[in-house]
């Protein structure tokens, strides 16, 4: 009787142990241990069918959301997100706290960074519309202004937008999105006049950061095809570099071809023929580069600029030092 208890007792400490890892601290927890983004994605997945709590399951969507928008997985990423809003529950112990008011708005921007503007206009009018919440109304604001700098065709479509997000940099209201104000307009425009204002006002954020030289924008087809009326130039950094830096970063550039990547993007495009000026461009200047299209789950097509890699002293090093942005090729 005695050996039966004590092997009862240790099934019992096993659900425990084995309900213990179903909670969401747990699971993100063990997805962090996992050796690669994709690796905690898949471990993660495999859990959320046995996830009991409301809870857990809401803040296990909110984390894969994250990761996939660390991949630059878009679509899965506001999907997560959507999902996460729809679950009528709190947040789980012990991880952060989300109100179903700011997923939303995870799920424009990924909507926006994937160029999806019309998605993004759908949940921009969805109850999120009457949030009384100053900072939610802020960033409705500030998306709505990219959904229409998504939707330009020409630099002359830029010219609403443009100047709202002018309005918007001088509101009080708008206080806290009014980095990525400055930014996007720096961005579009090419003025000077708004990077000194994120330094001199927001001196450490990430935005400041960008115009910099010190951060880069992520390659979303958001930044890329938005048509533009200047040419906005980061600055060379904030750090000093050494000559012993200088080598290791020459011996980097040099390896890139030896990492196993083949084609380096410069570009993507809504707008064909946004993508023909830049491969002009670059052919002007030597190199030898194509379009290839490509259509996205949410129908919009889009053309990216390519260059495929060679041998000896790299494709991407001579683009780094003719101060184009580029990235492993999808």
């Amino acid at each position: 009787m005695k050996r039966a208890v004590f092997f009862a007792c240790i099934a019992l400490s096993c659900a425990g142990a084995f309900s213990a890892e179903l909670r969401a601290r747990n699971i993100v927890n063990e997805a962090a241990r996992q050796e690669s983004v994709a690796e905690s994605i898949k471990y993660t997945e495999n859990l959320l069918p046995e996830i009991k709590s409301d809870s857990d399951r809401r803040s296990v969507y909110i984390f894969l959301g994250t990761l996939h928008e660390q991949l630059s997985e878009y679509d899965a990423a506001r999907e997560m997100f959507v999902k996460a809003a729809a679950i009528s529950a709190g947040d789980a112990d012990d991880m952060p706290k989300r109100n179903n008011e700011q997923l939303v708005l995870d799920a424009v921007r990924c909507a926006l960074s994937g160029g999806d503007y019309a998605t993004a206009d759908s949940y921009l009018n969805s109850a999120v519309r009457n949030s009384v919440n100053p900072e939610i109304q802020a960033y409705i604001k500030l998306y709505s202004q990219w959904s229409a700098l998504c939707r330009a065709e020409s630099a002359e479509d830029l010219q609403e937008p443009v100047e709202l997000l002018r309005a918007y940099s001088k509101i009080d209201s708008m206080k806290s999105v009014r980095p990525a104000v400055f930014l996007t307009l720096w961005y579009i425009t090419g003025s000077s006049e708004y990077a000194d204002s994120l330094k001199s006002e927001f001196p450490d954020s990430v935005e400041t950061a960008i115009v910099k030289g010190d951060a880069s924008l992520l390659p979303t087809p958001f930044w890329f095809f938005v048509p533009k009326s200047g040419a906005a130039e980061q600055e060379s950094g904030s750090y000093a570099v050494t000559e012993t830096e200088k080598s290791d970063g020459d011996s980097a550039a040099s390896d890139d071809g030896k990492a196993g990547i083949s084609k380096w993007q410069l570009g993507l495009f809504r707008t064909k023929s946004n993508a023909e000026l830049l491969v002009k461009e670059l052919k002007e200047k030597g190199f030898d580069c194509y379009i290839t299209e490509d259509t996205r789950a949410s129908g919009t097509t889009y053309y990216l600029v390519l260059t495929d890699e060679n041998s000896g002293r790299t494709v991407a090093e001579s683009l780094r030092n003719a101060g184009y942005e580029i990235t492993p090729a999808p």
